[in-house]
């Protein structure tokens, strides 16, 4: 809770902005609404004003995605849009995308926004794409594997901020930039906070690698389940 509560506030203070409640009572009340919808967990979103610096609370009990989603992977398409401020979740983006989140039906699940034929993010998650290194005679070492991702015009996501460490840690190496639309990619994958990691299958009606959750995406993702069990904050009932 605490990096979703510092993305709040952090903005917040760069604009100027003075949020009507301190962190720690928000983080009160949050536990407090969360603990009526016990034993079931609890989607949040929370909304704040840019005029009187009033918070708003959104919640209702979270309802997680079919297994047949991360077992299958997922459909995307691209559009040619990006966020006016990437750094700060404006509701203002939701308007400007309305027409664009009418085609996430059926068996498309996330629109990639693009700009000059490059990969910076799906409207609601953050995108990644891996490359496998080739086998070479010449090379005594194998190099590491690769995933890429926008470092900038992007928004931030707190799940990604844990899934590169993750990619870290089990020896893959980061590349800092918006993919090409005409990259050949092993595997892709989206992320957000609600989803965790989601494997990509085809972009644009076209398939990514073989077509199937690659191997990398497997693995981060059991990281990513591992991570969120030990790190989770717990709310009891009183």
């Amino acid at each position: 809770m605490s990096s979703h509560l510092e993305r709040l506030y952090a903005p917040a203070a760069d604009l100027g902005l003075h949020p009507f409640v301190d962190e720690e009572t928000l983080r009160r009340r949050i536990a407090e609404l969360a603990r009526e919808n016990l034993p079931r967990e609890s989607h949040l979103r929370l909304i704040l004003t840019k005029d009187t610096g009033d918070i708003y609370i959104g919640i209702q009990p979270f309802t997680p995605l079919p297994e047949s989603v991360y077992r299958n992977g997922v459909r995307v398409f691209t559009a040619a849009m990006k966020r006016r401020d990437p750094r700060i979740k404006n509701t203002d983006f939701i308007a400007r995308s309305a027409e664009q989140r009418k085609q996430v039906r059926g068996d498309v699940f996330e629109i990639l926004l693009t700009k000059n034929g490059r990969i910076f993010e799906g409207m609601t998650s953050n995108f990644y794409a891996v490359k496998v290194p080739r086998d070479s005679s010449r090379a005594h070492v194998k190099s590491p594997s690769v995933l890429i991702t926008a470092r900038y015009g992007i928004l931030l996501g707190v799940t990604r901020r844990v899934v590169l460490r993750l990619a870290r840690g089990e020896g893959m190496s980061i590349a800092y930039r918006a993919p090409r639309l005409d990259e050949k990619f092993d595997e892709a994958f989206l992320t957000s906070s609600s989803r965790g990691i989601v494997p990509i299958v085809a972009i644009d009606g076209k398939s990514v690698g073989q077509g199937k959750p690659g191997a990398w995406t497997k693995t981060l993702s059991l990281a990513y389940q591992a991570y969120v069990e030990e790190r989770s904050e717990k709310i009891v009932h009183p």
